[in-house]
């Protein structure tokens, strides 16, 4: 059995959820985690963010579930409201940072989220991959690159692919995989504890 995690960088449940994969990962660590990304905003829904109404009461009611802060430079970006969310751009970019460090993709799926949702940082941006690379030790350039070549828009098809196939609507998504059996672990919010005794029951 394995646990996959679908997420899309720019969802702000998934930014928020980031804890509690990362507490499920240390908790078991004989099970494998495939971090997959979702495709949120993509097609008709890259629009200036303004046009997505609910974010701020979202984005209050998920720092009121799970406590994470949404930095200053972020907020600037909602009053601002002209950013487009691109979901390929930000799979391009984590694809190139879980290539450069797979057994890390939990931890650098979470970084991403922070640069964007503490640091106010394009997830379209080559500079933003430098940036978090080099925070994590990993080769920047390379990873630059990666984001940069056709290989990373394979990847970032193919992590749609797997979500679809897995029946995923919502982010984030985390399920148990056991050969052709999926289970839904979690959707949206929810704790280590409750992730914990919904294994225990399978």
């Amino acid at each position: 059995m394995q646990l996959v995690y679908v997420l899309d960088a720019y969802c702000g449940w998934s930014y928020g959820f980031a804890r509690t994969m990362a507490a499920v990962a240390d908790r078991h660590p004989e099970l494998p985690v495939e971090v997959v990304s979702g495709g949120l905003f993509t097609g008709s829904r890259r629009v200036p963010i303004r046009e997505f109404g609910y974010v701020q009461g979202a984005n209050a009611r998920i720092a009121e579930l799970t406590g994470v802060e949404f930095g200053p430079a972020y907020e600037r970006l909602i009053a601002d409201g002209s950013f487009v969310m691109d979901s390929e751009d930000a799979a391009r970019g984590f694809a190139a940072l879980r290539s450069a460090a797979p057994a890390r993709a939990v931890e650098l799926a979470a970084d991403l989220q922070e640069a964007f949702y503490r640091d106010g940082l394009s997830l379209s941006d080559p500079a933003t991959y430098r940036k978090v690379a080099a925070a994590a030790g990993l080769d920047a350039e390379a990873v630059v690159r990666h984001f940069e070549s056709p290989a990373a828009g394979a990847d970032a098809a193919a992590d749609f692919r797997r979500s679809g196939r897995l029946g995923v609507e919502a982010f984030p998504t985390l399920l148990a995989v056991d050969g052709r059996q999926a289970t839904v672990l979690a959707v949206g919010h929810a704790t280590a504890d409750e992730v914990d005794r919904r294994l225990a029951a399978l």
